[in-house]
């Protein structure tokens, strides 16, 4: 088997074109969208249940628990 040259896939940084650029960023921000969706329904579940969080006073050594209870506001329908 002879080894054929294949050529780069690889695209230089400075070769990149406005339009490449701009898929780019396109997909970035989808992505961002995205993040931003499962990040919000993650705190909208946990903010419609009482949480307790329990840790020790690092100076007194005493136990403190710190609960948040979260309201989870009417939407407005349309």
């Amino acid at each position: 088997m002879a080894n054929k040259d294949k050529p780069s896939m690889k695209r230089n940084s400075d070769d990149m074109s406005l339009d490449d650029m701009n898929n780019r960023l396109e997909l970035f921000d989808q992505r961002l969208d995205n993040i931003d969706s499962v990040v919000s329904a993650v705190v909208e579940r946990v903010m419609s249940q009482p949480i307790t969080i329990s840790t020790t006073c690092p100076h007194c050594g005493k136990n403190l628990d710190i609960a948040l209870v979260g309201n989870r506001r009417p939407t407005v329908s349309k």
